[in-house]
């Protein structure tokens, strides 16, 4: 199952604290509606957010998980709308580059080929 493996890479390639942040923040964008990723991008993302959620972030409110839950659970415009607020603010308290980086990290350490050979 492409869960499983996902969370197995997440525990041998560990994140730093600021990547952890940077998992938070994409999946705020999923939720949000503005991630540009596609369907399969999207839903390895979600699953490491699920495998990492518990580490501890460097710069982003670990109440973001709280509304998280909440917004994969039920989201209605309302929280929509706080999930986008909440979005933007974290998008200011992690710079484009090191974003940037973060995803380069994925694609050269291979997380998103997993969802690929998983198809196979």
């Amino acid at each position: 199952m492409l869960q499983n493996r996902i969370a197995q890479w997440a525990a041998h390639t560990p994140l730093k604290p600021i990547e952890v942040d940077c998992v938070t923040a994409v999946m705020l964008k999923i939720l949000d509606g503005k991630c540009k990723m596609d369907l399969q991008e999207k839903a390895v993302m979600a699953w490491l957010y699920e495998a990492v959620r518990r580490q501890s972030g460097e710069v982003l409110n670990p109440a973001l998980h709280t509304l998280i839950a909440k917004a994969r659970d039920r989201l209605d415009e309302t929280l929509r709308e706080t999930i986008y607020e909440q979005r933007v603010l974290a998008e200011t308290m992690i710079s484009r580059p090191t974003m940037k980086a973060f995803k380069a990290m994925l694609r050269e350490r291979g997380l998103f080929e997993l969802a690929a050979e998983a198809e196979a």
